[in-house]
């Protein structure tokens, strides 16, 4: 097969799942950890390769968290989010939608209007110098349960706290124990105020948990749906229904959601005509990035460049960009391929 990388690290992308403290590089979290002795996050880049090496999803959310506790004031938000946004500029990825758990800071005593002027200083000041477009995806920590999920819903929602780039509502952290239809009054709250329903479902349980998104949460997306597979009528809903799903191949391998990559689904959701978006998850935690990742589903899809192109297509679709914006974007992958196969 021809080398892709080339090919995918000029490709104009999107980026759909993707979470924003999972995101800091091993510079951003040893400088973070530095700043705060107390963590038990090692402060040299070199070491944080063994600390992100997970035994289990469980493992993975006790280390992520660790992470977490490291962002502390308006200024560590501040920081993050801008250098998360230069990351993602360095891959060509022009549009993405940050899952952002503001719950996990707010708890933590950091003020909530300044973390959410903190997020959108830094998302203008990227847009700006970078090009990147960044818009907010706001998600339930599942762990931390009821309570979490009505501060989320309550900053989601309110006048005047509410962020100008936030465009949807989700549900992130565990499933195993975390029934996803108690999380339906607040979803309802969030659609009511016009914004989007993402939860992750599937991950680490079965197909029933992905049926639970969709009737009690509304999902328009959802997060990983690994086990969709394991259910014919679910695929098929998802398909005719055009719910993409939001797959990260490498952190479902990270995170023993699934064993191997050789054994990931992705193929399985392609043939059933769902609508597959590739992400990357919390990539330096999984030793990713999204062009890697787009490597591994290219190799997993035996795809050429144009059907790379139309991968990075079903992310432009499946976002919630405004419906120009998703016409300049699908037009810039098109002109790019093009460009690419004539040389």
């Amino acid at each position: 097969m021809t080398d892709l990388h080339p090919f995918i690290a000029g490709l104009p992308k999107a980026e759909l799942h993707v979470h924003h403290v999972g995101s800091a590089s091993p510079r951003i979290v040893s400088e973070l950890a530095a700043r705060h002795p107390d963590s038990k996050v090692p402060t040299d880049p070199e070491a944080l390769a063994d600390y992100f090496t997970f035994t289990d999803f469980a493992h993975f959310i006790d280390v992520y968290l660790s992470v977490v506790d490291l962002v502390r004031t308006p200024e560590d938000v501040r920081l993050l989010t801008f250098e998360v946004a230069r990351d993602m500029a360095r891959q060509n990825i022009r549009y993405a939608e940050l899952t952002i758990t503001p719950y996990s800071s707010t708890r933590r005593g950091i003020d909530e209007r300044a973390f959410m002027a903190a997020i959108e200083d830094a998302r203008k000041a990227a847009e700006a110098e970078f090009g990147t477009v960044l818009r907010w995806c706001f998600d339930i920590p599942g762990e931390a349960g009821l309570e979490s999920a009505e501060e989320t819903a309550r900053l989601a929602v309110t006048d005047g706290i509410r962020p100008e780039g936030l465009v949807s509502f989700g549900l992130g952290g565990p499933e195993i124990g975390v029934p996803r239809p108690q999380f339906k009054p607040y979803f309802d709250r969030a659609r009511a105020a016009g914004l989007h329903s993402v939860p992750h479902a599937g991950e680490t349980t079965g197909p029933e948990t992905v049926w639970d998104a969709i009737r009690d949460l509304g999902a328009e997306r959802i997060g990983h749906g690994t086990s969709s597979v394991r259910d014919p009528e679910l695929l098929a809903y998802l398909a005719e229904h055009r719910i993409a799903l939001e797959v990260c191949p490498t952190s479902n391998i990270a995170t023993r959601a699934v064993a191997t990559l050789d054994e990931h689904p992705i193929r399985a959701m392609v043939d059933a005509g769902v609508l597959v978006t590739v992400n990357s998850d919390d990539p330096p935690m999984f030793g990713t990035d999204l062009n890697n990742e787009y490597a591994v589903a290219a190799r997993l899809l035996e795809l050429d460049e144009r059907g790379v192109a139309a991968l990075a297509k079903n992310a432009v679709e499946a976002s919630f960009l405004d419906p120009a914006g998703k016409d300049r974007l699908a037009a810039e992958i098109d002109t790019y391929t093009e460009n690419w196969l004539a040389r």
